[in-house]
């Protein structure tokens, strides 16, 4: 049976106006995406990427403006019997990042590596400078499209 996977990620930019991403090792696969992750049952999309970001990178954080949906069909990556579904907002850190922000790409920590080895998963943040975004910024399709509507704002 075909499921939905419902996915939601914050768009967040810094005082310098540079725009954060998740650097992601998971099952082999070197992914760059907006932060956030999977809406669970009897959440709300705001609620779930308040959720994400304190579970992610203990920060707090205003969910703000509607930025976009998916609106074409993405097969998962991951499991090809789930059809993505994504939901983008603008947010805005409440607080100072506490977390390591790396300054290259896939840049993982020994905790990081260690977290790999165990979960076959892993992440750091690092911002890219506004200039230098783009949709080739991101790895994910629905990614992509949201990166274009972020920079053509």
């Amino acid at each position: 049976m075909a499921l939905f996977n419902i996915r939601v990620y914050g768009l967040l930019r810094n005082g310098q106006g540079d725009v954060l991403v998740s650097d992601e090792w998971i099952r082999g696969a070197r992914i760059t995406k907006f932060p956030g992750g999977g809406l669970e049952f009897g959440e709300g999309t705001r609620d779930c990427l308040r959720r994400e970001f304190i579970e992610e990178m203990n920060l707090k954080v205003e969910v703000g403006e509607h930025l976009y949906t998916t609106d074409f069909y993405q097969q998962s990556a991951f499991n090809p019997e789930h059809q993505i579904v994504s939901i983008y907002y603008l947010v805005e850190a409440l607080e100072p990042i506490r977390v390591r922000i790396s300054t290259e790409p896939f840049a993982f920590d020994a905790a990081q590596l260690a977290r790999y080895e165990e979960r076959r998963e892993c992440e750091s943040f690092r911002f890219i400078p506004w200039n230098e975004f783009s949709e080739e910024s991101v790895s994910l399709p629905i990614d992509k499209v949201a990166a274009r509507v972020f920079k053509n704002r």
